[in-house]
């Protein structure tokens, strides 16, 4: 395996940056390591003629907006955030398919990046794609295991050029090119572009998308307690999955019929495979006893996801 430079690698993506980004360009921010390190490469290039856009589909994680936009002022790259959460949420009305989600999705982004490039006067959009995206979108001789947002998800009537410096890095890479430029979200766990609608097996309804938005943020919060306890190494990725199935359970002396959460937590490297974390039990059972008491009138059962990558895929869909 070829050694990884980073400062190399910096010098020739912001060379590269400088001669395509001939316009005003915007930027796909979601916060995660592949598009802020994205975004800081673009700023170093362009400086001033960069607009990183976040939007708020409806299905980010708790608090993620103030988050990302405290991290943008940070980095002083010009941001603007876009709440486009009831259009998300109108596109994905009665969709169940995974693949139909992910393009869906992936549509809705382009259009609002659109948009907001017309007010800004943006020729390009810079994206954070990385070679597992594209590879996993399949294409060619490659099977498609899942259709990612930023790729399966493109238009081809989309109207901006597009540009994606690292789309050749693997995960691992792009968190040393992060730590390199300084940037605080180097090692954060990764989000999906489609962020919880693709936690939420069927439809991913705003009622259903609260629900894990509080199970993931639980699930989350109790693993980074226990690791800060020293009682557990934190995971590469965690999170919780909304299963469309219910069980029957009981509250009290009462009868309850209600939804079931699965748990997720795993190792990687670079996010072509993964291996599934033997979390303490205790751990396990401090997220259930949470999620079941807090989520009462909506889940009476929690599961532990332990299969690897492969067979399953790190996400759920």
């Amino acid at each position: 395996m070829a050694f990884f430079d980073p400062a190399k690698f910096t010098e020739e993506a912001i060379t590269s940056l400088k001669s395509q980004l001939n316009s005003k360009a915007i930027i796909a921010a979601s916060g995660g390591v592949d598009s802020t390190v994205t975004a800081a490469l673009a700023a170093k290039a362009v400086g001033d003629n960069l607009l990183a856009i976040y939007v708020d589909t409806g299905y980010m994680r708790l608090g993620e907006s103030d988050f990302v936009s405290s991290m943008l002022e940070e980095l002083g790259i010009q941001h603007k955030m876009v709440d486009a959460s009831e259009r998300f949420y109108k596109g994905l009305r009665g969709i169940t398919d995974p693949e139909q989600k992910r393009k869906i999705i992936g549509e809705l982004f382009i259009r609002v990046f659109e948009e907001e490039a017309k007010d800004y006067g943006g020729k390009f959009l810079v994206q954070g794609t990385i070679a597992p995206d594209w590879i996993e979108s399949g294409g060619g001789l490659r099977d498609t295991i899942k259709s990612h947002h930023n790729v399966g998800g493109l238009p081809e009537d989309m109207e901006m050029e597009l540009c994606e410096p690292i789309r050749e890095l693997y995960k691992d890479e792009v968190r040393s090119l992060a730590e390199y430029l300084k940037i605080s979200v180097s090692q954060r766990q990764p989000f999906p572009g489609p962020g919880l609608a693709v936690r939420i097996m069927g439809e991913a309804t705003p009622e259903r998308t609260k629900v894990v938005r509080q199970a993931c943020h639980i699930a989350e919060k109790e693993m980074e307690l226990a690791a800060e306890r020293n009682e557990m190494e934190l995971p590469w990725q965690y999170f919780a999955v909304l299963i469309p199935i219910k069980t029957v359970g009981v509250q009290g002396d009462v009868r309850a019929y209600g939804n079931t959460v699965a748990v997720r937590a795993v190792h990687s490297y670079d996010a072509m495979t993964a291996q599934a974390v033997d979390l303490p039990y205790s751990v396990l059972k401090k997220i259930s006893e949470r999620i079941t008491r807090e989520l009462k009138s909506d889940v009476n059962r929690v599961v532990y996801d332990i299969t690897d990558k492969p067979p399953g895929t790190i996400e759920w869909e």
